[in-house]
């Protein structure tokens, strides 16, 4: 069933629940939150705060004890594995820190990828693979493969696959763990620019608060739950700079 929401993605009370000798663990305890198109949010806290299990339910990868997740309306909680798979495909964007481009494609071809497996490569879509990487500063390398790239020119083939199909969400996780910190401004600064330009969801967990600043708001999550939520640009800048906690 389809719900009418503003929202791109929207989880209500998100519970994922793991059994352990010492008894059951709420891995994700009770998350609602709401990400707008054209929104692009961080989420961040410590190891073992539950960010990379959310991000894996965010994806239809995992599905929740207890709770929905809206995405344009439809809830990723009811679906089969079936129809998860074919929301993966068509409605959602991933990039990671192991970037997984296919070795023997050229980064035109890595790209055109996401739109061969949902039928959509036609001259339009090969053009728009072109057009999309040399946005990312690559129209020299569309040939070259992914081991004649740089660690930071491989991510932009990634960001770029994960854009293709015009998801309406795009999950990123940990995209700059490889990267030195110049290249890793780059990267998320051009993420940035893409998700707000194409209007898309964009979620990012990272370890790097440096990050941040790129992002519109900042969700920081602990021990399962969502603690704290920062929303304005001072607060986020703070943060970035590390003075706040």
């Amino acid at each position: 069933m389809k719900t009418q929401t503003s929202y791109a993605l929207e989880t209500k009370s998100v519970i994922k629940t793991y059994q352990s000798e010492s008894g059951s663990i709420n891995a994700v305890n009770d998350v609602s939150l709401q990400v707008k198109p054209g929104e692009f949010v961080a989420l961040v806290g410590p190891s073992g705060s539950g960010k990379t299990t959310m991000l894996s339910i965010l994806a239809a990868l995992l599905k929740p004890t207890n709770g929905q997740v809206l995405l344009d309306g439809e809830d990723l909680a009811e679906m089969g594995d079936k129809e998860r798979v074919i929301m993966r495909r068509e409605k959602i964007g991933f990039t990671f820190q192991a970037n997984n481009l296919v070795p023997y494609l050229t980064a035109v071809e890595n790209v055109e990828l996401m739109l061969r497996l949902n039928n959509k490569l036609d001259k339009v879509g090969k053009l728009r693979a072109r057009e999309l990487l040399s946005r990312l500063g690559l129209s020299e390398r569309l040939h070259n493969l992914p081991g004649q790239l740089s660690g930071g020119q491989q991510q932009r083939v990634a960001i770029a696959r994960a854009l293709i199909h015009n998801p309406s969400l795009v999950l990123a996780d940990e995209p700059t763990a490889s990267l030195d910190t110049e290249r890793a401004y780059q990267v998320v600064q051009t993420f940035a620019s893409l998700i707000h330009e194409q209007n898309r969801a964009g979620i990012m967990v990272t370890h790097d608060l440096r990050m941040c600043e790129y992002t519109d708001r900042v969700l920081f999550m602990q021990d399962g739950n969502l603690v704290r939520s920062y929303t304005s640009k001072a607060e986020i800048m703070e943060l970035a700079r590390g003075g706040v906690h």
